[in-house]
């Protein structure tokens, strides 16, 4: 597995190992860091996992602004590093996906639509916990175009990707709290982490709450591997709408 950060892969991995280049559009190593463990968590060990993130880009993207820097410098690392099995888009926001899908032939997983797939498996109604308010509206309106804007609330902790991140000690009481809020005034019988800084709660806050607990980069990274592996893309050709296969429509 490798680690990295830059504008390009120096070593592309051995093709046969099913390389997943995974981007993390903010300009924060430590969320890299983050999913480089994750992926040893869930993935198997010859899959070989670049992580890569923009220099220059904002350090955390917490609004449209942040969006509107990072999206053009996550684009042209798909654009600079071509040959990889997979691509993954480490935020969860659509930010590149789109542009990734119409010059990439293979497939690009984007952490919002892994997760909500992963959720719809578990539950009729479930709650994304995301970071900060400013992030709301932009999760609210893929909800709507992924049709599941009915079954799914969202919260926000209040705490910025950055220092959720580097695991400051209160953001656990508010997770937490937004969890128990979820579930006993939004009816949510599942819970996705919404946000890269929050990788790696997962596990323990579900056997505290005793519901399921997605942690969306790890689904995504799920996901990733396995069309790397089987070339599921070929049965699932870009212009195939995203919502419909969420709504099932």
């Amino acid at each position: 597995m490798q680690l990295q950060s830059g504008e390009s892969a120096t070593d592309m991995p051995d093709q046969k190992n099913h390389g997943i280049l995974v981007i993390n559009p903010n300009g924060n190593t430590q969320v890299n860091v983050l999913i480089q463990s994750a992926a040893r968590r869930v993935l198997e060990a010859d899959t070989v996992v670049t992580v890569m993130n923009p220099l220059n880009s904002p350090l955390s993207i917490e609004g449209p602004e942040d969006r509107r820097d990072a999206e053009p410098r996550a684009i042209r690392l798909l654009q600079n590093n071509p040959g990889y099995d997979a691509y993954m888009m480490a935020c969860f926001d659509d930010i590149a996906i789109d542009a990734g899908r119409s010059f990439l032939e293979v497939p690009v997983v984007a952490c919002v639509e892994a997760a909500l797939i992963a959720a719809r498996f578990q539950a009729r109604r479930f709650t994304i916990i995301t970071t900060v308010e400013t992030m709301v509206p932009g999760i609210k309106k893929l909800l709507e175009r992924f049709g599941l804007h009915r079954q799914c609330t969202v919260r926000a902790i209040g705490v910025g990707v950055a220092a959720s991140a580097n695991g400051s000690s209160h953001i656990s009481e508010r997770i937490n709290s937004s969890i128990r809020a979820a579930r006993n005034e939004d009816g949510a019988k599942a819970i996705i982490l919404g946000s890269a800084g929050l990788c790696g709660r997962a596990r323990e806050l579900s056997i505290l709450h005793r519901l399921p607990v997605i942690d969306s980069i790890e689904a995504a990274l799920i996901q990733t591997e396995t069309y790397s592996r089987t070339r599921a893309f070929s049965a699932h050709p870009r212009h195939l709408s995203s919502s419909r296969m969420l709504s099932g429509t």
